[in-house]
């Protein structure tokens, strides 16, 4: 019989140990790292505790944990080691029901606060053998080595121009260039680069990156200089999009990402997807997901639906605050995530049965009746067998549906906000029972009013084509076109409608009324200027037209007598009609003073370049470019100076404007304002260096004891005149030697 453990010393049991056989548990028991810790992670930062505390404290840690996924087996897999002194060494080990929740978990918590004095940091188990291999790790602490400070070109050094002009990004041939506008005179380049992209350029949405697009990825550029800010290796990147207020940046690729461990910031979580969200800030993916299948639901009617796009873009849209962003899986739902952690939104998807589109509202609004701001979420279903289609408006984060419309006989719907998210416009397109006919209606949502009352404008007998609303205002404009006579290759005509509010005493807003309508047009885009008022209608990507009509909806002359809008808050006026052949695409510069029109060669080879002009339709400049591609121009920050002082600014716009007429009558003289300033700069400084020979030239006169040559001059002609009664006339003769004229760059 083997001795008991209590008849061994502790000498014999040492020696026992040494000879005991652990292979067979080992074989038994062993767990590979590739096999079965892939769904464990480590929590850091914990409080130290007690034993006693230490219940306490896993009970309020798993709440945070299941927030991204499901512990194993409860409070059980929460594993907390206790040192010899009974408490906990301030770290944990903890158990997911599946890898893709153990991965949630270290991007959503780690870096989450715990409490007021302990943040999580949340790593894999597995990642021990990536930053705890033999070598890895310095058994000595050495201090971190900090660089030394770095001056940082200001990123919207651009607004402190002196001239206040805007700056634009030119693509033509392989070339990239940014240049400031001149108006009537060829632009002047800022930088001009070569391969500076490979797809397209695209400026964030305040200005202050350029966004570069190539078969690695995605790079940002900016500050006086347009140095390399940051870049986003997704391989094979075609389309990018940007949060509102640039934090964020969305990334798709037709391929699947494949992931080299070890290379850049993408990892084995990446692997396989085609969507990347990004931190703009620190450069590092928050989430990558994968492309929905774009296929309409079972049981669903594929050619009575509109023609889908190949691919749903943009993937994701985002709150006007930046709180939120979403994702439509088309037909079935919406699923809301929060950042900076990506999580879902109370971890369910919002269900909406064929769901076909979404849009935020572009501003945080506040609803009569509610006191707090809320960011609105506006989504419509088609009808599905008895089922109406439905146009649902929804609060976020509560997901309470505050207004809902029902539809009949609708073919598409399309979602129009308002810019500050006072309406929106539901453009319905309806057929009638045979199918055969098609018209449109606006079912416009005032969202500010107590209940969102809803009001239909239904007097279009056409399908509308387009519609767009004046940004920061109350009116819009849309156009109508008839349908095409089958067998025809000729395009139907079109119809311009201008609908403006009635006035009404009080704050409130009346109803939206039909102002002008201009007949028998080619048109089929809007262009609202950024500061509204002034828009342009144009015919774009059509052979045969390319007409330009510059619209006034405030003009400010005296109203025609028999004029039937004076009820509605616009007085419309024609300015300029005018044409641009070939013409594909018009962009407003931020400030409204100037449009552009372009004629890309990647809709066509005809006439490739631009023109610009002013508000009203003058040309000031035409530029006939080979291979041009793209020109946009750089937006600008929203404003920061208050409601009242930009109504001193408006008051006094005609002091403020004389310093900009006096500059542009300069460059219509033909002056070269940075010319100009050489000169003088040369001048002063040729003035400067006489002035300091003079002096010393005084001083060693009068070190020498000799006096100053003109007061000596000036003594001997006094003496002349007194003595002799002579006059002392002077003479100056000057002779041209040589002339010759050199235009400085």
């Amino acid at each position: 019989m083997a001795p008991g453990f209590d008849q061994l010393s502790d000498h014999d049991y040492d020696d026992d140990l040494e000879n005991i056989d652990f292979s067979d548990l080992k074989e038994r028991y062993d767990v590979r790292m590739e096999e079965g810790l892939d769904t464990f992670v480590v929590i850091d930062g914990l409080p130290l505790v007690n034993q006693e505390q230490k219940a306490k404290l896993i009970k309020f840690l798993l709440k945070r944990l299941n927030s991204v996924g499901r512990i194993k087996d409860g409070e059980e897999s929460i594993f907390m080691p206790m040192n010899d002194e009974g408490m906990s060494e301030g770290f944990a080990f903890v158990e997911y029901q599946t890898p893709e929740q153990a991965v949630a978990a270290t991007k959503q918590l780690h870096g989450q606060p715990l409490d007021k004095r302990h943040t999580l940091a949340v790593n894999k188990l597995t990642e021990i053998e990536k930053y705890g291999r033999e070598g890895r790790i310095d058994e000595e602490y050495h201090p971190p080595e900090i660089e030394p400070f770095a001056d940082r070109e200001h990123l919207r050094s651009w607004l402190f121009d002196p001239q206040a002009r805007d700056q634009f990004v030119m693509f033509r041939g392989d070339n990239v260039g940014v240049f400031w506008n001149q108006k009537k005179e060829p632009p002047e380049p800022i930088v001009d680069r070569r391969h500076w992209t490979q797809l397209f350029v695209q400026w964030s949405p305040q200005g202050t990156y350029l966004a570069s697009i190539h078969q690695q990825g995605v790079q940002l550029w900016g500050g006086s200089s347009f140095k390399r800010i940051r870049q986003f290796p997704h391989p094979f990147v075609s389309l990018i999009e940007f949060s509102p207020g640039e934090s964020y940046i969305t990334t798709w690729s037709n391929q699947p990402i494949v992931v080299e461990e070890g290379k850049g910031p993408l990892t084995i979580d990446e692997e396989g997807k085609h969507i990347i969200i990004w931190d703009i800030e620190t450069g590092k993916p928050l989430r990558a997901f994968h492309a929905h299948d774009l296929t309409p639901p079972p049981g669903t009617d594929a050619a009575a639906l509109p023609p889908k796009a190949k691919v749903q873009w943009p993937a994701f849209k985002w709150s006007a605050d930046e709180k939120y962003v979403a994702r439509m899986k088309p037909h079935e739902s919406i699923s809301v995530y929060e950042l900076p952690r990506m999580n879902l939104l109370e971890k369910t998807s919002i269900k909406a049965e064929g769901i076909m589109d979404f849009e935020w509202s572009p501003a945080i609004t506040q609803r009569e009746g509610i006191k707090t701001y809320e960011s609105l979420l506006c989504y419509w279903t088609p009808e599905i067998g008895s089922k109406p289609a439905s146009v649902a408006l929804m609060s976020v984060p509560s997901k309470e549906i505050v207004r809902t419309r029902n539809l009949f006989n609708v073919t598409d719907a399309k979602l129009h906000w308002q810019s500050e998210g006072k309406f929106i416009c539901v453009k319905v397109d309806r057929h009638s029972k045979s199918k055969k006919s098609v018209g449109t209606n606006l079912e416009i949502f005032r969202i500010r009013e107590k209940g969102v009352p809803v009001e239909v404008v239904d007097s279009l007998k056409d399908t509308v084509i387009n519609f767009a609303w004046e940004p920061k205002g109350d009116r819009f404009v849309l156009i109508t076109a008839g349908e095409a006579v089958a067998g025809s290759n000729v395009l139907p005509k079109t119809a311009v409608s201008f609908f403006a509010p009635e006035k009404v005493k009080g704050p409130g807003i009346g109803g939206f009324k039909l102002v002008k309508t201009f007949d028998k047009k080619n048109s089929n885009g809007i262009y609202w200027s950024p500061k509204g008022r002034f828009v342009v209608v144009a015919t774009v990507s059509v052979q045969q037209h390319s007409d330009l009509d510059f619209y006034d909806m405030d003009y400010e002359g005296e109203r025609p007598e028999n004029d039937t809008a004076a009820h509605l808050n616009a007085n419309l006026m024609l300015m300029n009609s005018e044409d641009h052949y070939g013409v594909t695409d018009v962009d407003w510069d931020p400030t409204g003073r100037y449009v552009s029109t372009s004629a890309s060669v990647w809709t066509h080879q005809m006439e490739n370049g631009w023109r610009l002009w002013t508000f009203h339709g003058t040309l000031l400049a035409e530029h006939p470019t080979e291979k041009f591609k793209q020109l946009l121009w750089r937006p600008r920050p929203p404003t920061l100076l208050s409601k009242e002082e930009q109504r001193t600014v408006r008051r006094n716009l005609r002091e403020y404007s004389k310093e900009f007429e006096e500059l542009d009558k300069e460059m219509e003289e033909g002056a070269n304002q940075a010319v100009i300033d050489a000169r003088r700069r040369l001048y002063m400084e040729w003035y400067s260096w006489v002035q300091h020979e003079k002096e010393l030239l005084a001083e060693e006169r009068e070190e020498l004891g000799l006096k100053d040559p003109e007061e000596e001059l000036a003594l001997q002609r006094t003496r002349s005149v007194e003595g002799e009664g002579e006059k002392v006339v002077e003479e100056v003769i000057e002779e041209v030697l040589d002339e010759t004229e050199e235009i400085v760059q």
